[in-house]
């Protein structure tokens, strides 16, 4: 019987095909196998040929060939390099998860059943399988450790509640990667919003580390720059705390006060002195480690220093190849709130390559923004004023703070509150407040009328603004919103049928130290705090316990147009990074809520996404001449993270070569490296270098000093005490005028007004007492003050008398001395200090101190308007009279402040500053003699051939000749009166220099 073949499906015959094929490949690879072992060949000729002529290969060089050796089934050539394969099969994820838990986990239990907190956790060693074929030898492993770096940590010992707080920032959680970072790279920039902790806890990661430990690879100091003093203070007194180091170890240095030692590990300072120590250290050489912070507000200063280390970090590496011993490489971590960050990462110019960037995310705490239907242009005091009382009688406990552009408007506002919500504090003899009202158990008010049903409903309606119509914005820099604008909304508050006190504080640049700390303080039991701030308080600080933020959305900017010289200050719409920062103040410990006094249309069309840097917005000769005194010549190529414009260059170069601090070829001078010793601008600079004839010297340093502070005279628009550093009542000011006058006025609007009157008379009798010492001049006025004010003994009771702020005078006080040591330390052929009884000044020194402020502001000069025309008139006041400046066509007005407003109008004059309002202002002003101008401004001035008449006279076989010429001065040849020139023939050519 025939057997039947069944046929193989293609499918299956394909199959079978590629397994037979697969066996004969299998077969043959062994024959190929045996082949290959005959004509084997030695290991040596896998070396690469670029170790030619070397004695020894690198450790990787070797580990790599017997790498490809193990692969390759060759026996290896150096038994003494180890292959580790390891089988550690933890879950790294995982482990990174629950490490977090596990620390607060831990830390949440008692301390005290917690003796040894490693005898709870099993030891983990990661098993390591040795390839077989290898041997680990002892010289392996000394060769290894050589390339190995060295871990280093420093023990800190902090208590439970600290740990706990530390532990609960977002930045602790990327303290590895951030430190992985640091050591892999020499620059690091790390981007974290408001409340991440960048500030406090980058220096403890630092010095966990190693970082400032002379036994580590980082023996330097870390050093943190802060664009504002009171943040380096306070930031310093913080990261002491933390780690529980005294003030010694953790210090900080500010202008006029430091707390630095020997034994200093951080140091917190302002960019400012890094500046300066950059002067005289170039290399930075006892620093490990910068870290540049809140470099998202773009200084001018932190622009700069950033650029300057860039060029420090290179040369440090290079220093740090040829010989470690001498210096170790850099560290610069710069931190940004924002995330504009471009400028810095994307710029080849500062770093070659692109620095990695960390973000670190914020606190967790939402924070809800509320925008106004209507936005207030001019009357935003008023708007704050309603919206600040509504929150503190209709919504739950929480500290307030109110961001506005400046001091007066935060002396009404405050003043405003503290009547609407008196505390004990300041009104102890008024009418006692009422009972407080019951505390549930979370210390939260119950306000009668109000219950936490309807807590929500409140925040929506505060949030909807209340304004009907918008208004135009008319602001004049000198009293934005009157006290009349504010007293007429008042009644529109709702009054709660309670309100408990409100602990209101003002802060901002003029105040006291003390009195800026005091924000840091818990306010009184049963008090809810309110600080009233600029934008001091949008980045640089925090403030405990805000739960509420009233943003005006405003700012005040000084703006400085490089070609004309007018500065003016003007308030605008602040930035949505700024806006956003703002918000983040709220919810730092908690829920929050931003109330923001502008609608949203507005916020979306009219603020732009960043603040313009201020490099762009102030004069910059004091930076160009400390980076020339730096050998840095062409400033042009200088690294700028934001470049400035051309012009505002040439201006600046202009001025300099202008006071003699650079030469034709902008080069540094003698003169220049002297006035670069100096922590003062220019100007001021060449004033002390030149003011040492006719023994002037003791009151220049007294000029400069004041100048370089700021008029130290409190406004008369402040008159009425709100703006006084203790936060307290008006009442308080009273001792200013003579009660007794005032003791017959019973009515109280009579007796404000009167007081008002009785204030400005005194106040304006004080100033023309301070003007007597010579009423040609603004500055001189400081020079007097001053002078009163170190003999009276620098009292406070001086300041209160002559209505000048305390604070403007001590740090005058402290800028003398340290000028006077500068002066001592670099002239030592010149005897001057400080004298508590300095004399007034002779006629004689009065005038040389008014050449000596000319040559000072010699590009400054400014000659009435009718003598330009050749229209010479005469008047009576200078009251309207106009003049014309050197750089601009605009006319400019003598500042009614001014001691010259009210006598005949000088022909020339020099200025401090032009200040633009309604409209171009001089300020600072020194009445000069033109016949000065020739001597004192060389440079600025054309000289005319030898005039006719007189007729020269010829002397000395007629190889000399006395001459008069006509000097033009500046740009727009300003005629001079003639002077006497001495001509001299050298190669048939008359030279003429001055007598």
């Amino acid at each position: 019987m025939e057997t039947s073949t069944k046929k193989m499906s293609s499918k299956k015959r394909k199959r079978f095909e590629k397994y037979v094929q697969k066996k004969i490949k299998k077969e043959e690879r062994t024959v190929l196998l045996e082949n290959l072992s005959k004509s084997s060949f030695s290991s040596e000729l896998m070396k690469s040929s670029k170790n030619l002529g070397r004695g020894k290969d690198t450790r990787k060089e070797r580990l790599r060939r017997a790498f490809y050796e193990k692969r390759f089934g060759m026996a290896q050539s150096d038994p003494g390099v180890p292959l580790f394969v390891s089988n550690d099969g933890d879950n790294v994820k995982e482990k990174k998860k629950k490490k977090k838990s596990e620390k607060l986990e831990f830390l949440k239990k008692d301390p005290l059943q917690n003796k040894d907190p490693l005898q709870n956790y099993e030891q983990v060693t990661p098993n390591f399988v040795i390839q077989d074929g290898l041997d680990i030898t002892v010289d392996s492993c000394i060769e290894n450790a050589k390339h190995a770096k060295k871990a280093f940590y420093v023990p800190v010992k902090r208590s439970q509640e600290i740990q706990l707080t530390r532990m609960e920032l977002p930045i602790c959680e990327d303290e590895q990667a951030i430190m992985e970072a640091i050591s892999e790279n020499s620059v690091v920039v790390i981007c974290g919003e408001t409340g991440s902790g960048k500030t406090t806890q980058l220096p403890q990661f630092l010095y966990e580390a190693g970082f400032g430990n002379p036994e580590s690879d980082n023996p330097g100091i870390i050093g943190i720059t802060q664009p504002r003093r009171v943040a380096a203070m306070s930031m310093s007194k913080r990261v002491a705390q933390e780690l529980s180091l005294d003030d010694q170890r953790v210090s900080y240095q500010i202008r006029y006060d430091a707390t630095v030692s020997s034994k200093t590990v951080i140091k917190f300072m302002t960019d400012g002195v890094l500046l300066r120590e950059l002067s005289g250290d170039f290399l930075l050489s006892k620093y490990s480690a910068i870290i540049i912070d809140e470099a998202h507000e773009r200084s001018l200063n932190t622009d700069i220093l950033i650029g300057v280390i860039s060029r420090v970090l290179r040369l440090r590496k290079e220093l740090s190849e040829e010989d470690k011993s001498k210096i170790k490489p850099l560290k610069i971590i710069i931190m940004s709130a924002t995330l504009r960050i471009s400028d810095f990462t994307q710029n080849r110019r500062l770093f070659d390559i692109p620095p990695p960037v960390i973000n670190v995310n914020a606190r967790q705490y939402p924070v809800s923004i509320h925008f106004n239907k209507r936005t207030p242009h001019t009357n935003y005091v008023t708007e704050a004023f309603k919206k600040i009382c509504k929150i503190h009688t209709r919504l739950p406990r929480g500290g307030i703070l109110v961001f506005m552009t400046g001091q007066n408007e935060i002396s009404i506002l405050c003043k405003k509150l503290r009547n609407k919500f008196p505390s004990d504090r300041t009104h102890r003899n008024r009418t006692v407040i009422r009972e407080e009202p019951p505390i549930d158990e979370h210390n939260e008010y119950i306000h009668k009328g109000y219950s936490d049903r309807i807590v929500d409903h409140e925040i929506e309606e505060l949030a909807m603004g209340e304004n009907d119509q918008d208004y135009l914005d008319h602001h004049d820099d000198f009293d934005t919103n009157s006290e009349d604008s504010i007293t007429e909304f008042e009644n529109d508050v709702l009054d709660n049928e309670y309100a408990g006190p409100l602990y209101v504080l003002p802060l901002y640049s003029l105040l006291s130290t003390r009195a800026q700390m005091r924000v840091f303080e818990p306010p009184p039991e049963g008090a809810r705090l309110c600080v009233v701030a600029t934008n001091i308080a949008e980045t640089s600080l925090t403030i405990p316990g805000v739960t509420y933020v009233v943003d005006c959305g405003k700012v005040k900017e000084r703006r400085y147009n490089a070609s004309t010289g007018v500065q003016s200050y003007v308030i605008d719409w602040i930035s949505k990074a700024s806006a956003d920062q703002r918000a983040g103040r709220a919810g730092r410990t908690g829920p929050g809520h931003c109330y923001r006094l502008y609608s949203s249309a507005v916020f979306n069309d009219q603020f732009q996404q960043f603040t313009v840097p201020e490099i762009h917005r102030t004069p910059i000769e004091g930076v160009i001449l400390q980076m020339k005194a730096m050998n840095i010549d062409t400033v042009s190529n200088f690294p700028f993270p934001t470049p400035p414009d051309r012009d505002q260059l040439k201006k600046a170069e202009k001025l300099l070569r202008y006071i003699g601090a650079l030469d034709e070829n902008n080069q540094i001078t003698s003169l220049g490296r002297a006035m670069a010793t100096f922590p003062l601008a220019p100007r001021f600079s060449k004033m002390l270098i030149i003011g040492q004839q006719h023994e002037c010297l003791p009151y220049v340093i007294a000029i400069v000093s004041a100048l370089s502070v700021g008029d130290p005279f409190i406004k008369d628009y402040h008159l009425d005490g709100t703006d006084s550093d203790d936060g307290g009542d008006e009442d308080e000011l009273v001792d200013y005028v003579q009660t007794k006058e005032l003791n017959e006025i019973q009515k109280e609007i009579i007796f404000k007004k009167e007081r008002r009157k009785l204030m400005r008379k005194k106040f304006f009798d004080v100033q023309k007492k301070h003007s007597g010492l010579d009423p040609t001049s603004d500055i001189l006025k400081f020079l007097n003050v001053v002078g009163a004010y170190e003999y009276s003994g620098g009292n406070e009771k001086f300041c209160e008398d002559n209505f000048v702020r305390t604070k403007a005078m001590q740090e005058i006080h402290k800028l003398r001395g340290q000028i006077t040591k500068i002066v001592q330390a670099n002239c030592q052929e010149v005897d001057v200090c400080i004298d508590p009884k300095m004399k007034p000044p002779s006629a004689i020194q009065l005038e040389a101190l008014r050449q000596i402020i000319a040559a000072g502001f010699i590009d400054q000069v400014a000659m009435r308007k009718d003598l330009v025309d050749g229209m010479t008139k005469t008047f009576s006041s200078t009251r309207g009279i106009a003049y014309s400046t050197m750089w601009t066509n605009e006319d400019v007005f003598i500042h009614p402040s001014s001691v010259l407003y009210h006598g005949k109008p000088p022909d020339f004059v020099v200025y401090q500053e032009l200040q633009r309002t309604n409209k171009v202002w001089m300020k600072g002003i020194t009445i000069i003699k033109p016949e000065w101008l020739s001597k004192l401004g060389k440079s600025l001035c054309v000289f005319s051939k030898p005039k006719e008449l007189p007729t020269p006279k010829l002397k000395r076989n007629d190889d000399e000749m006395i001459a008069y010429v006509t000097p033009c001065f500046g740009p727009k040849s300003w005629e001079l009166p003639p002077i006497k020139v001495k001509g001299t023939k050298v190669g048939g050519r008359w030279v003429y220099e001055k007598f």
